[in-house]
């Protein structure tokens, strides 16, 4: 009797899961997370949530994050990915956030690709995300917001 109640309970829990659109949620963190944006991610967090449930979600660091930082995006039950490049020349995690944006994107499970940018060198992920049929939601400030991205995106959230 108690091992139907708790099948019962699980294929409950289950169905809820199905009826909301799953998420890959994908942070340019070199490119977002700075002072002068003063940026929380818990509320990215809770507004990427209003638009399905987040299963994957990865903020891209370079070598010189803190440690303060990474416990901070464990502390949101986000991954930390750490790209590592020359100390000497400006680390990129661009392609880093592609490599893993695009493994989603042929993910049939995933319904929304949410990325939190400003920079105009992601546009043709947003057009390849379009181009499978999945929802491309944008989430930016506008400061140094790439105008391509704005309009290429099917959701823009502005921080």
């Amino acid at each position: 009797m108690v091992f139907e109640g708790l099948k019962t309970g699980l294929e409950k829990i289950k169905k809820g899961f199905g009826e909301r659109p799953k998420v890959a949620f994908f942070i340019d963190g070199p490119n977002m997370i700075r002072k002068e944006f003063n940026l929380d991610l818990r509320d990215l967090r809770k507004r990427v949530e209003k638009y399905g449930r987040i299963v994957i979600g990865k903020v891209f660091l370079n070598q010189f994050a803190s440690e303060k930082l990474i416990e901070a995006v464990a502390n949101e039950g986000l991954e930390s990915v750490i790209a590592l490049g020359d100390p000497e020349l400006k680390t990129d995690v661009d392609v880093a956030v592609s490599v893993h944006a695009m493994e989603a994107i042929y993910n049939p499970d995933i319904d929304v690709i949410a990325l939190a940018t400003r920079d105009a060198d992601f546009l043709p992920l947003i057009q390849k995300i379009k181009e499978k049929g999945k929802i491309a939601l944008l989430i930016s400030v506008e400061a140094g917001l790439a105008v391509s991205l704005r309009h290429a995106a099917d959701h823009v959230e502005l921080l």
